[in-house]
């Protein structure tokens, strides 16, 4: 008998315990080699746990569970690796018959099956799921071992659900306790540190979003067509903001003892909202990537976050960081700066709302922006001259050609 410890992998520097978030696989199932069996949780990121070798899997931590980086989560016998192959020969003769009436007994062969059908859910469908209040028991799963994908999520809710059957309708007062995930109270952390440490005001403004709304309605066609990602307002604002750190260079800097770090560079923070939680993957030096290139860089690092593969890496070192609530329907609000970062960017939703134009009142879709910023590195002329810069690169877009100026005033040399 030949039995291999599965450790529990490190998700980066100086991360010296996690939370078993998830088992994908029982004991006493059969894995295979590279087959993913766990979900484990940081206070920085979700990592995924394969299996080392094809075998019987025994599980030595459960699902919640604290333990240290290096101890053993799991053991997998070896010597067992063939026995998913051969059961499935010897039965089928028998099986094959009589198919109708040993229904009973080959019903619960899948090992998997009792975990997933529990409500396992692929991240996508999760949260889906959570966003439209949906349980578990109303949706079914066509993934593996009867896992719930983002599909069945979306086929479940148009085919439409039994209000009868909606949890928490029924006028119960019981409550439901949870156990706080480490990335959850990493983020509580931060948050209360970063409200207690800085001088944190907001400034806000509002954009006219019609320039940018034009820009990309005659182009976006093109633009996929050539560069094979679409052309989204976040790539627009990344630009604006890389422009604009360039004017008010103190909105890019840090706090480090008695001293201020500026940043010749533009790493943006990118926050983008997953099942397990606000994570802030960063796009590197977006300062010197085109509109195209940053339309990758963030799809594909919001990929990664939502589906638990964000490593600790993609996550260090951001210089600013954008966030857009908009997406939620948010109208207005206040985002908390990201330490050690000294500001942060708040997007909201586009609604048509009477502004005054050449005397005249125009219906306008606007955006309400707002810039958090600690005032003890940042001045008010500093943050609303850059909250100024940005809207105004994106009510005139060439602007962001010409290093925040507009094609005239560069041919006259203002």
């Amino acid at each position: 008998m030949s039995v291999i410890e599965i450790k529990v992998p490190s998700p980066g520097e100086s991360i010296s315990e996690v939370q078993i978030a998830n088992w994908l696989v029982n004991s006493g199932d059969i894995v295979s080699n590279g087959q993913v069996i766990a979900e484990i949780d940081s206070d920085k990121a979700t990592l995924e746990v394969t299996a080392e070798a094809s075998g019987e899997i025994q599980i030595l931590a459960q699902a919640g569970d604290t333990i240290a980086v290096g101890a053993v989560a799991c053991t997998i016998d070896t010597s067992k690796a063939g026995a998913p192959t051969a059961a499935p020969t010897a039965a089928a003769p028998v099986v094959e018959p009589v198919k109708t009436e040993t229904a009973p007994v080959v019903v619960p062969s899948p090992g998997p099956a009792p975990s997933y059908a529990s409500g396992h859910a692929a991240p996508a469908a999760a949260k889906m799921m959570a966003e439209n209040n949906i349980s578990a028991n109303q949706v079914s799963g066509s993934g593996p071992g009867g896992r719930i994908t983002k599909s069945d999520v979306v086929l479940a809710m148009s085919a439409g659900f039994d209000t009868a059957a909606v949890p928490n309708r029924t006028g119960s007062r019981d409550i439901d306790r949870e156990k706080m995930s480490m990335l959850r109270k990493k983020v509580s952390e931060r948050l209360v540190h970063v409200k207690n440490t800085t001088a944190m005001l907001t400034t806000f403004n509002e954009v006219n979003m019609k320039p940018a709304m034009d820009l990309r309605a005659k182009y976006k066609d093109l633009f996929k067509e050539k560069h094979g990602v679409g052309l989204g307002f976040m790539s627009l604002f990344t630009k604006a903001v890389c422009e604009a750190l360039q004017h008010f260079p103190a909105v890019n800097a840090q706090i480090d003892g008695n001293e201020i770090v500026y940043h010749r560079y533009c790493d943006v923070g990118i926050a983008v909202s997953t099942p397990k939680g606000l994570m802030v993957p960063v796009v590197r030096n977006a300062e010197m990537q085109s509109l195209a290139d940053i339309e990758r860089s963030i799809g594909g690092l919001a990929k990664k976050a939502r589906e638990g593969k964000i490593t600790v890496d993609d996550m260090q070192g951001g210089t600013f960081t954008i966030t857009n609530g908009g997406v939620f329907g948010s109208m207005l609000s206040t985002p908390i700066i990201n330490p050690p970062q000294s500001a942060i960017l708040g997007m909201h939703n586009i609604v048509e709302r009477p502004i005054a134009e050449n005397g005249q009142v125009v219906i306008r879709p606007i955006m309400y922006v707002a810039l958090s910023y600690d005032h003890r590195i940042i001045d008010g002329k500093e943050s609303v001259g850059f909250l100024v810069k940005v809207k105004e690169m994106i009510e005139n877009p060439e602007r962001m050609l010409f290093g925040g100026k507009t094609a005239e005033e560069v041919l006259l040399g203002l």
